[in-house]
């Protein structure tokens, strides 16, 4: 006898998702690749089926975007989908400055929350958004997608089986060289680059590194944050050119729980020779690791090799084949689709979800310590929330 098939059919107010990462992160490969798939199986028989509306301020841009990602349901008027009690989840993706005020907004009227980090543009705001979920009784969440990569789940595995022995230390390289616009497109928006619209690396970036910190090698005790806006000027979207005002780089030194050093170089003005446009190494008393996007390789302290210092001739060892690549020993999904996963299972079947809005809150902490380390030129303890 065949098996009755349940489906929770949950709607979900996608709002800015008009932007680079809305369209093809969240939306096109999350949102309708869940839909093509036939919903997010929580069971034998049993399934939870988006059914989302876009949201956003430009009707040229909605109409373009309900089109191609087969989203019938568009509108400019958020006000009206927050009173429709058919949406149980609101998505936001607008930048930063806008979020707080919406969120609100969708808790009071019972919406669950999920958005984009940095969740605020200061702690303060960013825990109010916490606590005004809190109190709504509504379920909320930050995307974490550094977490979900395959490169950080296979570097996730190696800890969890003890190749590292005790972890001494994590370096991340991100960035890549953004074009200022001048001859070449750039391939970021312009107010990334301008503090008034909640721009500059450090608010982007020191949010990511908070919750890969805190979540994989021990929570953020202090933080040493030198920021720079190496191009001072760069040409918008209507061909105008523009004064930089916000950081375009950032070099962080981090002490973790645990006596663990990390350190990350972000920059928008760097060219990539490395492995990938993020790579994260961990060096432990037993192996190292170098995780990118995807790929993660290894050394352990058998195959350590023994260089001697001698600058004279040609260096007698080829580093690199000292590594060895991780095998592919199970299948990873796109790190966003992952998440609107388990926060859809999280809403619909109650099953367990931590990364939540204070968590977010974390990240906005950090960026604003990140930022006032460099004010200051000096080190700054980051304390628990």
């Amino acid at each position: 006898m065949a098996e009755n098939i349940i489906i929770h059919k949950v709607g979900i107010i996608l709002n800015g998702v008009t932007g680079r990462m809305g369209t093809n992160q969240h939306l096109m490969r999350s949102i309708v690749e869940i839909i093509k798939q036939g919903g997010v199986p929580c069971g034998s028989a049993e399934f939870i089926m988006p059914d989302p509306v876009l949201v956003g301020r430009d009707e040229v841009k909605l109409r373009k975007l309900a089109q191609l990602s087969g989203v019938g349901k568009w509108t400019t008027n958020l006000d009206e989908v927050m009173k429709d009690p058919s949406y149980q989840i609101y998505f936001d993706a607008q930048t930063t400055g806008r979020r707080a005020d919406a969120v609100k907004m969708a808790a009071m009227a019972g919406k669950h929350v999920y958005c984009e980090k940095p969740v605020a543009v200061d702690t303060a705001t960013a825990l109010e958004l916490y606590e005004v979920c809190e109190k709504a009784g509504v379920k909320h969440g930050v995307v974490q997608d550094k977490l979900f990569l395959p490169g950080m789940l296979k570097l996730k595995r190696l800890m969890e089986n003890d190749f590292f022995g005790k972890i001494l230390s994590v370096r991340g390289e991100f960035g890549y060289w953004v074009f200022e616009g001048f001859n070449i497109p750039a391939q970021r928006p312009s107010w990334n680059y301008r503090k008034e619209d909640d721009g500059g690396i450090i608010v982007d970036m020191l949010c990511h590194w908070r919750y890969v910190l805190d979540n994989l090698f021990g929570n953020v005790k202090g933080v040493f944050c030198l920021g720079a806006t190496h191009i001072p000027e760069r040409v918008d979207e209507h061909g105008n050119v523009y004064k930089c005002t916000a950081d375009d780089a950032a070099y962080a030194t981090f002490e973790l729980e645990g006596g663990i050093i990390a350190h990350f170089n972000s920059s928008w003005v760097t060219r990539v020779r490395r492995d990938d446009l993020l790579t994260l190494q961990v060096d432990g008393t037993k192996g190292s690791a170098v995780a990118g996007l995807r790929e993660c390789w290894t050394q352990h302290y058998g195959n350590t090799p023994k260089p001697v210092w001698n600058p004279d001739i040609p260096s007698p060892i080829n580093f690199f084949e000292g590594w060895s690549k991780v095998p592919e020993q199970e299948s990873f999904g796109n790190a966003f689709k992952v998440e609107w996963e388990l926060f859809l299972k999280h809403v619909v079947k109650d099953e367990p979800f931590r990364w939540t809005l204070l968590e977010g809150a974390k990240g906005v902490q950090l960026a604003e310590k990140g930022l006032e380390s460099w004010a200051k030129r000096s080190w700054v303890e980051v304390p628990p929330l």
